[in-house]
């Protein structure tokens, strides 16, 4: 029997550094935003008309969404209102670890310098039957893997 296995992505945490934060800070519903692109520059060759050539330039990063039911009393959220009420961004940098059965890490993702731009919560209606849910959105200037 092959010992590879492809780990589930339900079992994660978010830790923020540089803010003392509560206990259920770390738990989230979902991440996404986990991704890069390479943007590149055309480059078109005198006399060459069937194709431009494609140059990289720099890597580009989409923002990071962090999504959970509604907290009361989070030291996250009073991170993201100070940044949204009295306009002081505070960047910080976390790591998005993805777990094993063991709650060992088996592979992390190094949030570089983030701040808020975004935070809202899921539309309350008394139709329907579901939990008040928040969403974080982070703008970062990078990420590094970790293993």
């Amino acid at each position: 029997m092959a010992s590879y296995y492809p780990p589930p992505a339900f079992h994660f945490m978010v830790e923020f550094t540089g803010l003392e934060v509560n206990q259920n800070d770390h738990q989230f519903q979902s991440v996404s935003g986990l991704s890069v692109d390479i943007e590149t520059e055309e480059i078109a060759e005198g006399g060459e008309n069937r194709f431009k050539h494609k140059i990289p330039v720099r890597t580009k990063y989409p923002n990071l969404v962090l999504k959970r039911g509604l907290l009361t009393d989070s030291k996250v959220i009073e991170w993201c209102r100070k940044a949204m009420e009295e306009f002081e961004f505070k960047p910080i940098n976390l790591t998005i670890k993805l777990l094993n059965e063991n709650h060992d890490p088996l592979l992390s993702w190094s949030i570089i310098h983030a701040y808020p731009l975004k935070w809202n919560i899921s539309d309350l209606n008394a139709e329907e039957n579901k939990l008040a849910i928040e969403s974080i959105e982070l703008v970062y200037n990078y990420f590094k893997v970790i293993k």
